[in-house]
């Protein structure tokens, strides 16, 4: 039986003191969800709460936001994500961090995750995130002790795009800043530009323009394994 892949959604929906809402991007689950479920992949969804999480980007006149809002199967998946301890990290073969604003607030110091994250991986398996995703993977430590990112390439959200957004006073730390902190060689396009990196199984995207191009690059890692 082919192993699935876990999607990791935010449980966070509020905008720092914006007062406005977040959620995770539903652009980021959906394109990536797409080109796997068509190669034959089943996800699952994982958030810090279960349940149903908050979405934002809600644009259902977008053809595969809409595909992937109107599936009766993942309609019932992403209503009823599990929470972390309910996954079985062996039957993943790869895990995928969605994008949206939230991620930043509730899945960095996530230590639940950052475990299951860790176990995929030092499984053979393949870690992908976009946009504000990998905020989620910046304090992941190997069992060497190693950050997960570090001494990769790496790609997430800009400094120069979260400032455009206005937001970068709002957000808890800037991903990538803090991705070179931790030892990565990170790189990026402009300002909302597609960009998909893969360094030793990790696949980074820096925005929502990049998710289905994350999406195809976790297929391809996966039909090396």
């Amino acid at each position: 039986m082919k192993k699935k892949i876990l999607f990791v959604l935010t449980s966070h929906g509020e905008l720092g003191n914006t007062g406005k809402t977040t959620g995770y991007h539903l652009q980021e689950l959906a394109h990536p969800w797409k080109v796997l479920t068509d190669a034959g992949y089943e996800i699952d969804f994982v958030s810090p709460k279960g349940g149903e999480p908050p979405v934002d980007f809600f644009d259902l006149s977008e053809p595969t936001n809409k595909e992937f809002w109107e599936n009766e199967t993942y309609k019932q998946k992403r209503e009823n994500t599990f929470v972390p301890s309910e996954i079985k990290t062996e039957d993943y073969t790869a895990v995928y961090y969605v994008g949206g604003h939230g991620t930043v607030y509730d899945l960095p110091d996530h230590t639940e995750l950052q475990e299951i994250t860790r176990k995929i991986y030092e499984n053979n398996g393949v870690v992908g995130a976009v946009c504000h995703g990998p905020s989620g993977l910046v304090n992941i430590k190997l069992s060497n002790g190693q950050y997960l990112v570090a001494d990769k390439k790496v790609n997430s959200f800009t400094n120069e795009e979260e400032r455009e957004m206005q937001l970068e006073n709002e957000v808890p730390f800037l991903i990538e800043t803090t991705m070179i902190e931790r030892g990565a060689k990170w790189e990026g396009s402009g300002k909302w530009q597609p960009h998909v990196t893969t360094d030793q199984r990790l696949i980074t995207g820096q925005n929502p323009f990049s998710a289905k191009g994350v999406g195809e690059a976790i297929l391809n890692e996966l039909q090396k394994l």
